[in-house]
């Protein structure tokens, strides 16, 4: 099967769903998951198999794949300590709390710095998205600001420790097929993209001083805040994120019974409304790993690298190619780790036959995986904010500033081969 062949299922999915949002003019009118049905349908069609069967096995092997039903475990999860959260109290309680220690005028900020401090401790992107956002959207709400601007605030600066935090999957799988210190890749880094936190920060204090909102807290019940105070500090701590949202669910059910915000019958309730609101979410992320791996068996994910490997001349000929690499292939698995152990091989080849300061490569690969991973509506990320704020994954990425200006960052550092010591 031709390369271009084996790609078309992706790109029939962004004609299907780009498309048909700007002919609807409202990117909310059209479901992904429906988007998604339809390229998956197709690409199943054309896979040469023998059998039916054969082509549904293997989509079913990416519809199944151990990351696949972990990310799928995370959203059962975060889902159901959503909704007890929220009929316990504790979100209205994380909101008043927010908006008293933080000034309206610097809240955007306050936010983007918190989401950047959290993710660095803990390493996860999604687990900042899950311990913030509902939070952010809550804030918004009550002060009448954009949910899709206060939710890409959050999930924006996710990335920033997803991008740089010692204990993320993104840094162990960079430096590791590169071979290279988390130390050193963190100083190259750190140097690429230290710019672009500083310049979002303070579009976010201007935005802030410019607008003019004052907004006013209302009570808090320290009690209610206890469930995402131990979320975000187990975090911290370095516990598995479905330890800590099963811990949270919990402390949840002991306070809501406590206060008698609700029932037994009526905590279940509140379990089955969670796991149900990111019903669409864990459908997506199926289809989407059925399909991905369907274009990685009919060759799409050989395709892209052969292609990007053909023509390098030069030190930066070699890095654009290496950022090329690992964005093309976390466009097509939606995954900004398994793109980076796809591609690592290869650009640990190419750095060494053109001589690339690995502990740059390590820095390429982590960083244009990141920018890749926060600019697709199908990535965790986006699903996981769209599902916990209520808004459109397509809505949330025209906000998202920080991996916009990180992605700059990045090719500025190819262009003008800084830090000049790593280059």
């Amino acid at each position: 099967m031709s390369g271009w062949l084996a790609l078309s299922p992706l790109f029939l999915f962004l004609c299907i769903y780009l498309i048909s949002s700007v002919v609807a003019a409202d990117f909310y009118k059209v479901p992904i998951a429906a988007a998604f049905l339809l390229a998956s349908a197709y690409a199943l069609l054309i896979t040469p198999a023998n059998s039916t069967e054969k082509r549904i096995e293997i989509f079913s092997e990416g519809a199944g794949n151990r990351n696949v039903l972990l990310m799928i475990w995370i959203f059962v999860l975060a889902g159901a300590f959503a909704g007890t959260a929220e009929d316990m109290g504790a979100i209205d309680s994380a909101v008043n709390f927010t908006l008293g220690i933080l000034p309206g005028k610097f809240l955007y900020a306050g936010l983007f710095l918190a989401s950047c401090f959290i993710s660095m401790a803990i390493g996860t992107s999604v687990g900042t998205i899950v311990a913030l956002v509902p939070v952010a959207s809550g804030i918004a709400v009550e002060a009448g600001m954009d949910v899709a601007f206060v939710t890409a605030i959050v999930a924006g600066g996710a990335f920033f420790g997803d991008n740089l935090s010692f204990i993320s999957d993104t840094t162990i799988a960079a430096t590791r097929t590169q071979g290279c210190s988390m130390s050193d890749k963190f100083r190259v880094n750190i140097g690429i993209v230290a710019p672009a936190a500083v310049i979002v920060t303070l579009i976010y204090v201007l935005f802030g001083l410019s607008s003019g909102a004052e907004v006013s807290a209302g009570d808090v019940n320290g009690v209610k805040l206890v469930p995402y105070l131990l979320v975000i500090g187990l975090a911290l701590a370095g516990v598995n994120v479905v330890t800590v949202l099963i811990i949270g669910i919990l402390a949840n059910a002991v306070i809501g019974f406590a206060y008698g915000s609700f029932s037994w019958v009526e905590w279940l309730a509140s379990i089955g409304d969670g796991i149900g609101s990111m019903g669409e979410l864990i459908i997506v992320t199926m289809l989407a790993g059925g399909m991905l791996e369907v274009i990685r068996h009919n060759g799409g994910l050989d395709f892209i690298i052969s292609g990007l490997t053909r023509r390098i001349s030069g030190k930066r000929g070699a890095e654009f190619s290496i950022a090329a690499l690992v964005s093309m292939a976390n466009l097509c698995t939606a995954n900004n780790t398994i793109a980076i152990i796809t591609t690592g091989r290869i650009a640990k080849d190419i750095s060494e036959k053109y001589g690339l300061d690995p502990r740059k490569t390590a820095s390429i690969l982590d960083t244009f995986s990141c920018l890749v991973q926060g600019l697709i509506p199908y990535g965790a990320q986006l699903l996981m904010a769209s599902g916990l704020s209520g808004v459109s994954g397509i809505s949330i990425m025209g906000f998202m500033y920080y991996p916009f200006l990180m992605g700059l960052c990045a090719i500025l550092s190819i262009l003008f081969r800084y830090p000049r010591r790593f280059s």
